[in-house]
């Protein structure tokens, strides 16, 4: 990745620039920029939308709108072009995935597309909440989850949680991004966390079935990707394999124990990293490297405990998910500020290596809105391995060409 802004005197690529964006946020933009800009592209002032913007070399990030706090702004230049500003300065021109029709869609039940299903970046279609988490309503969130902290002030109000989406709901919203507008390539399919989840597992296998149905898995170009909690007994999850997953995620979150227990006390209660471990590490083994993945809120706990972790679950197939922590309005341990880039920048780069050394491959096309593993694998790895490829071509021709031509 060769692209370099400049932010605040210091040269940054645009994933760097992507991370200082998800840790700072960006300044509310003005009516005109959502009106102009919204005409043409995909990005609204409804948070429920998750607007994201696309750095230079088609970086995913997400809009994460923070009032005046914020060191960047978005402001369209005299070209007509939007760019991105620190603290008035131009650091780089951006653009925005094109508009689209599919926040404005209701299911054939009446359920609003908007409030159930996210476009994130130009490929995926996420169902980020799709029941809720029982961790959050016992008053156990995770400090860092935005959804899980609304749960469980539902919970302290005594006020009920809005009705859960059918699967034929979701299916329609599928069917629609794939078929209908063609938005979307992959899917992921995330609920809350259960304290039972073998019933979460049955939901699960439910929606997936549901899909197959009603959108058809072959007019799916990408993966389905599957997020859950991990059930007392491993081989449950066979069943959502079964159903249509392409790959399975149970996330840690954070790997230092003393730090879960205080930062997630609901899943290190219920699940722990032991529960989590045995679901991965059967999935690995039995349908192979790649399909396991655990996510982690990176930002929270010291380098080399994330690391360390990441090491040890890359090392048996299972993918290390790279989830940069946000820290607007949601303390975590009495802390709104993230790291710095050179934490980031250590965990980059290693995880570079782990993926190409362990052969692991992130989820995902072009990117997601939080993530940086996607961004880390397309940028460091398969560049690489594409340069790599055409020097073994070019060398090839070369050699033919000169044995083509001797005497």
């Amino acid at each position: 990745m060769t692209l370099l802004a400049t932010v605040a005197g210091e040269e940054v690529d645009p994933l760097e620039l992507k991370i200082l964006l998800i840790t700072q946020g960006i300044q509310t933009p003005s009516s005109d920029v959502y009106e102009q800009l919204g005409r043409t592209w995909r990005l609204s002032p409804n948070p429920l939308e998750c607007s994201c913007l696309l750095l230079p070399g088609n970086i995913v990030v997400h809009l994460a709108v923070v009032g005046a706090v914020s060191p960047f702004s978005l402001g369209i230049g005299e070209n007509g072009r939007p760019f991105l500003a620190h603290r008035g300065e131009v650091v780089t021109e951006v653009s925005f995935p094109p508009k689209t029709e599919f926040y404005e869609q209701r299911t054939s039940s009446g359920r609003p597309f908007r409030g159930m299903g996210v476009l994130q970046g130009v490929d995926v279609l996420s169902f980020p909440y799709l029941w809720p988490c029982e961790y959050a309503s016992a008053g156990l969130a995770c400090q860092f989850c935005h959804t899980g902290g609304y749960s469980q002030q539902l919970a302290k109000e005594g006020s009920p949680e809005p009705t859960a989406p059918s699967a034929h709901d979701v299916a329609e919203a599928v069917r629609y991004a794939v078929i209908t507008e063609k938005v979307t390539q992959h899917i992921q399919v995330t609920g809350g966390a259960t304290i039972t989840p073998q019933a979460e597992c049955r939901r699960v296998v439910e929606i997936l079935d549901t899909i197959g149905e009603v959108a058809g898995f072959d007019k799916i170009p990408g993966e389905i990707s599957v997020f859950t909690s991990p059930p007392a007994e491993p081989s449950l999850i066979d069943e959502v394999f079964a159903a249509g997953a392409d790959r399975v995620a149970c996330d840690i979150e954070i790997w230092n124990d003393e730090l879960a227990a205080r930062i997630c006390p609901g899943k290190s209660r219920f699940a722990g990293r032991e529960r989590h471990l045995r679901t991965l590490l059967h999935i690995a083994e039995k349908f192979g490297p790649n399909k396991a993945c655990s996510a982690f809120v990176v930002g929270l706990e010291p380098p080399e405990s994330f690391l360390a972790g990441a090491e040890f679950l890359a090392r048996r197939g299972v993918v290390p998910v790279v989830s940069v922590w946000m820290p607007h309005g949601r303390p975590v341990l009495g802390r709104t500020v993230a790291p710095g880039l050179d934490f980031y920048r250590r965990v980059r780069d290693r995880i570079a290596e782990l993926y190409e050394q362990y052969g692991i491959i992130p989820p995902g096309g072009a990117g997601f809105n939080v993530c940086i593993c996607r961004d880390i694998w397309n940028q460091q790895i398969r560049t690489r391995a594409n340069c790599c490829q055409r020097s073994c071509t070019a060398k090839r021709d070369a050699v033919e060409t000169r044995t083509a031509s001797a005497p």
